[in-house]
């Protein structure tokens, strides 16, 4: 793997591992519960995020992605699942994810293409990667100060 792959990866493990190190220790109710107008819940966005690497790197980059597990809410970013399964489900795509960015060079172009701009503006597995990392990186960002509403805990992140 080169430095620009391993720098890339790097950064996106950080921003996933503040993802969780945010949730880490919340109770069911409190990853369940909307404490913002919108009504998304911390685990519903925990859900989101899984649903981005499975859509950006399977669908996208490789072309395909297997069937998910359950059928398609259309509640986004609330989930009826429970918390055991919907860290199963985003620890998996993030391996499946890194799987492919190990596989593959960052300047393959994507077998398939997202609708609207950001679709015309991603043409590489580069631009793949910066843009799970912006998107994780801006969800860690909600997180943090719902977690802050929900215990007045602030500042977590990876150890």
């Amino acid at each position: 793997m080169d430095d620009e792959k391993k720098a890339l990866l790097a950064f996106l493990e950080w921003q996933r591992a503040s993802v969780l190190a945010i949730i880490d220790g919340l109770d069911t109710e409190a990853l369940t519960a909307s404490v913002v107008p919108s009504g998304w819940t911390p685990l519903g966005l925990l859900e989101h995020l899984g649903h981005a690497e499975r859509h950006w790197f399977q669908e996208i980059a490789t072309g395909s992605a297997d069937p998910l597990p359950w059928p398609d809410d259309d509640t986004p970013l609330v989930t009826s699942r429970p918390p055991s399964v919907v860290l199963e489900f985003y620890r998996d795509q993030c391996e499946r994810s890194d799987a492919i960015l190990t596989a593959l060079p960052l300047s393959s172009p994507p077998r398939a293409r997202h609708p609207g701009v950001l679709g015309e503006q991603i043409t590489d597995l580069r631009g793949i990667v910066l843009h799970m990392i912006e998107e994780t990186a801006r969800h860690a960002g909600h997180l943090d100060i719902v977690r802050e509403l929900i215990d007045g805990k602030t500042g977590l992140g990876p150890r």
